[in-house]
């Protein structure tokens, strides 16, 4: 720790007493440029070190920064929060000054309007192998607050999400050539690690070209059999429709746009789906029902029944997850799948979501399952307990009638 005093003292020392808010980080930043290398290293390799703590503590997030830590660095571990108690005790002005040496200028220019950073963070091992974080930098109060979450380096066998082969192959390039497919529930229940596995078994299974676009990049795919861009929403891109726009004069098969966040980029998703491309996705919504009516309920009045027409074309799947604690103190997958059969496109088409849900729940030949009916497997077989999966549901009273 003394080391760290010697380098962030003077900068703090050095900052006029009267500024306060952007004017204050700017200052700060500005005396942070000129610091040496050294100096630069070795704030880098403090924070590299904490990070590299998640692989031995098997932490998905890192906490730093701002008053809200109590000045402790924090991690999740299967899914619970909680301080280091034996890591150092860092004030907040300290942590400010650790955080934002990692920045870039044009990253920083952009903090400073934004007030809100994405970006990802790499640490490069002895051994060469390359260690990938996706970051978030924002401001709390007179704090700045990061949290990065660590991504694994490998990626999971496709085989290991258990898809009924008519989900499989309707996810596959090779069988079928257009349509979106979403991918949804809350931050942090693994939408990323999903749709990397069904990229990559395209990627292994057909020669195509594939069109990454993500806010940050998170899992970088190296091409085996096919073609593989990634771009980075505000690096290589503008926004999530610009890059969805773009790819289409890319030649592209396959275009994953990271997030669906705004009725711009949902529109333009529907667009380059409906021309004829395959299309992986994301939304922030717990059930396969709530995505339909919330791709619909994000755009204007005057447009909802030229959406929802679109939506019963291209939509082909809905895989809607949680992370679910066992038993033995880990966290395991459960899923709601759905597979727009005729049945559920006409649902769509005729303003008629409240009746998919039975339809999923009748649709086992098809390869569908509810989300309640995924937690009563998991209970039986003896992974997660009942109170968990009574938690977990998003029906709780479907769950209950079906244990019973």
């Amino acid at each position: 720790m003394q080391d760290l005093r010697t380098i962030i003292d003077p900068v703090r020392n050095a900052l006029p007493r009267n500024l306060t808010g952007v004017e204050y980080f700017r200052a700060m930043y500005e005396k942070i440029r000129e610091m040496s290398d050294a100096q630069l290293v070795y704030l880098r390799e403090l924070l590299d070190s904490w990070l590299l703590r998640m692989d031995d503590t098997d932490a998905s997030d890192i906490d730093l920064g701002s008053n809200g830590t109590a000045n402790r660095i924090w991690y999740r571990i299967y899914g619970t929060k909680a301080p280091w108690l034996e890591g150092p005790d860092i004030i907040a002005k300290d942590m400010n000054i650790i955080v934002l040496s990692i920045l870039m200028p044009a990253q920083f220019n952009f903090f400073m309007e934004r007030k809100n950073l994405d970006f990802s963070y790499v640490i490069e091992t002895e051994d060469g192998e390359s260690k990938r974080y996706r970051a978030n930098m924002y401001f709390d109060l007179d704090g700045i607050a990061l949290n990065m979450r660590r991504i694994n380096s490998t990626i999971r066998p496709f085989k290991g999400l258990n898809f009924h082969p008519v989900i499989a192959s309707a996810l596959s390039l090779k069988n079928l050539k257009y349509g979106m497919t979403l991918v949804t529930g809350i931050t942090g229940s693994g939408k990323s690690a999903t749709l990397d596995s069904i990229i990559d078994a395209n990627n292994r299974s057909v020669e195509a070209h594939i069109v990454i676009i993500a806010s940050p990049i998170e899992m970088v795919h190296k091409p085996i059999k096919c073609i593989v861009r990634h771009r980075e929403v505000g690096r290589d891109t503008l926004s999530f429709k610009s890059g969805a726009i773009e790819s289409l004069r890319q030649d592209p098969d396959i275009i994953m746009i990271g997030e669906l966040r705004d009725p711009e980029t949902i529109t333009t998703a529907l667009e380059i789906t409906d021309s004829g491309h395959k299309t992986f996705s994301t939304l922030h919504t717990a059930s396969a029902v709530e995505s339909i009516d919330r791709i619909i309920g994000e755009v204007s009045t005057q447009d909802q029944e030229r959406v929802r027409n679109r939506l019963a074309d291209t939509l082909t799947c809905v895989i809607s997850q949680k992370l679910v604690p066992t038993i033995d103190g880990k966290r395991t997958l459960a899923k709601e799948v759905l597979l727009t059969t005729s049945s559920v496109k006409a649902a769509i088409r005729n303003n008629n979501t409240g009746e998919i849900y039975q339809m999923i729940m009748e649709g086992s030949g098809f390869g569908m399952h509810t989300l309640e009916q995924d937690l009563k497997r998991l209970y039986k077989e003896g992974v997660v307990s009942m109170e968990e999966a009574y938690n977990y549901a998003n029906n709780k009273k479907r769950f209950k009638d079906l244990v019973s």
